[in-house]
C-alpha cells in the first residue's frame, strides 16, 4: 500500500518548521588513526605523515565561519569522532578543545563525548581532555579476544581496554562506554559470551553493540567478494544479538536503542539528537551536518579540506531537505529508539501534521505484521518496535521510504 501524502500545506513548506531552530548539538571529526582497520569505511587516514596542525588550523577556520553563518545558542551536546581523536598529542588536544570552547558556548551540564581507541589515552592526554571539557569517553574495544582483534585489524589487545578504562577512571572520568562487535569472521557465540563477560566486569554505564557490516572500499569487502571472509550465518548472528540483549538486560542495562544499552541516566544524549532527527552542527573533513532544513557533507580528503577551509566553508554537498523526506527520516531514525516515536513530537516538528494521516498505509501494514505496536497515551502516544520487530528493524525503517 502506498504511503499517504502530506497535506498541501505541509508540502508547501520550504524547510521543516522545528529545524529552523539553531542546533544545540555539535559534531566534530578528527580523521586520523594509528592504522586502518580491515572493516572501516569511515573517513579516516593513518596519522603518520599527516599535516595534523594544519588540519587543526583549518578546523578553527571552519568553526569561525560556521558561527558567523549560523551563530550558536547554548550547545548541549558535543561529540568528537573519527578516526581516533585521541591520536592528538596533549598539546594538540588542548589547542583543539580551547578552540571549541572559544566558538561554541556550552551549557554547564553539556555532555561532551570523545571517541578513543584503547592504548591512546595516557594520563597526560586524559588530563588535557578533562581540562578541555570532555566528560564522556567512548572506547572502541570491539572484542576481548586477542586473536579476533588481530583478525579485524585492531592493534590493541584486551588488556589495553582494561588499562585504558582504569586510567580514565583515575583521571576522574565516570561516564564511559565501550563498543563491542559481533558477527565477526569465524566468531563463535562462546567467544562473544566471553567478551561480554569481560566487558561487564568493567561495570561501565554504557555499552554499544554493533554487528559487522561489510562495506565497500575496505579490505573485508575485497575478501568477501573473493569468498574469503568466513562470516557467521544469519541465524548465528541473530542468536548473538539476542544473547547480548538477554545478558545486558539481566545485568540491569536498559536497551534504549537498537544497538545501545545504558544504566539509568547514561543514554547517549548526543546520539539521541540524531535518533530524534534534530539539527546539529557538523565540522571537519567528511563531517555531516543538519541545520535550518539543509543537510551538508564536508570535503573528505585532509589536504583538500585544509585548502577549502582557507577560502570558505569546506562543503562537498549541500542538500535542502523536503518536508516529506524529513518526515520519513523522523520515522526511520526514531523507531531505532526502544521508546519509539511520539505523535506529539511529529506534530511539533511538522507544523501540526498528524502522523497517523501521513503514514496511515505503512503504519497499518506494520501493525498487522506485528513489527510495530501502539505505545503510550495522551502526549506520550505513538509507535515503537515490537519484540518481533527489533531484529527486523531494517525492514521496518525501509518501509517509510
Amino acid at each position: 500500500m502506498a504511503l499517504s501524502q502530506p497535506s498541501g500545506a505541509h508540502e508547501a513548506a520550504a524547510v521543516v518548521p522545528l529545524h529552523a531552530w539553531t542546533p544545540r548539538a555539535l559534531y566534530i571529526h578528527i580523521p586520523f588513526c594509528t592504522n586502518k582497520c580491515y572493516y572501516c569505511d569511515f573517513n579516516s587516514y593513518v596519522v603518520a605523515g599527516q599535516p595534523v596542525d594544519a588540519y587543526l588550523d583549518a578546523l578553527e577556520r571552519e568553526m569561525e565561519q560556521t558561527v558567523r553563518a549560523l551563530p550558536p545558542e547554548t550547545i548541549r551536546t558535543v561529540f568528537v569522532g573519527g578516526g581516533t581523536p585521541t591520536v592528538l598529542n596533549p598539546r594538540q588536544m588542548t589547542r583543539f578543545l580551547n578552540a571549541v570552547a572559544r566558538y561554541f558556548p556550552l551549557s554547564e551540564d553539556a555532555e561532551f563525548t570523545m571517541e578513543a581507541n584503547p592504548g591512546t589515552t595516557d594520563p597526560a592526554k586524559l588530563d588535557a581532555m578533562r581540562e578541555g571539557g570532555v566528560n564522556r569517553i567512548s572506547f572502541g574495544a570491539q572484542s576481548f579476544d586477542d586473536k579476533l582483534l588481530a583478525a579485524i585489524g585492531r592493534i590493541h589487545e584486551a588488556k589495553d581496554v582494561v588499562n585504558s578504562i582504569a586510567n580514565a577512571r583515575q583521571a576522574g572520568f565516570t561516564n564511559l562506554s565501550i563498543d563491542l562487535m559481533f558477527g565477526l569472521p569465524n566468531q563463535t557465540l562462546a567467544q562473544l559470551e566471553d567478551s561480554l563477560s569481560r566487558a561487564l566486569e568493567l561495570d561501565l554505564p554504557h555499552y554499544s553493540l554493533y554487528s559487522l557490516k561489510v562495506e565497500e572500499n575496505t579490505l573485508f569487502h575485497r575478501l568477501y567478494e573473493r569468498g574469503e571472509l568466513p562470516l557467521p550465518d544469519e541465524d548465528e548472528e541473530v542468536a548473538m544479538y539476542e544473547r547480548l540483549r538477554e545478558r545486558l538486560g539481566a545485568a540491569g542495562y536498559e536497551h534504549y536503542e537498537i544497538s545501545n544499552f545504558a544504566k539509568p541516566g547514561f543514554a547517549s544524549r548526543h546520539n539521541t539528537v540524531y535518533w530524534r532527527n534534530e539539527p546539529y552542527y557538523g565540522l571537519g573533513a567528511g563531517a555531516h551536518g543538519y541545520a535550518m532544513g539543509v543537510r551538508h557533507i564536508n570535503i573528505k580528503g585532509v589536504q583538500p579540506y585544509i585548502d577549502a577551509a582557507a577560502s570558505g566553508l569546506p562543503r562537498l554537498e549541500t542538500t535542502p531537505v523536503t518536508v516529506r523526506e524529513a518526515m520519513e527520516d523522523f520515522m526511520m531514525v526514531g523507531l531505532r529508539l526502544r521508546e519509539g516515536v511520539r505523535k506529539a513530537d511529529f506534530a511539533a516538528q511538522f507544523g501540526g501534521a498528524d502522523l497517523d494521516e501521513v503514514f496511515d498505509g505503512v503504519l497499518n501494514r506494520l501493525l498487522e505484521q506485528g513489527l510495530i505496536e501502539a505505545s503510550g497515551t495522551g502526549e506520550a502516544a505513538g509507535y515503537r518496535l515490537t519484540e518481533r520487530g527489533v531484529p527486523l528493524g531494517n525492514e521496518v525503517f525501509g518501509a517509510f521510504l
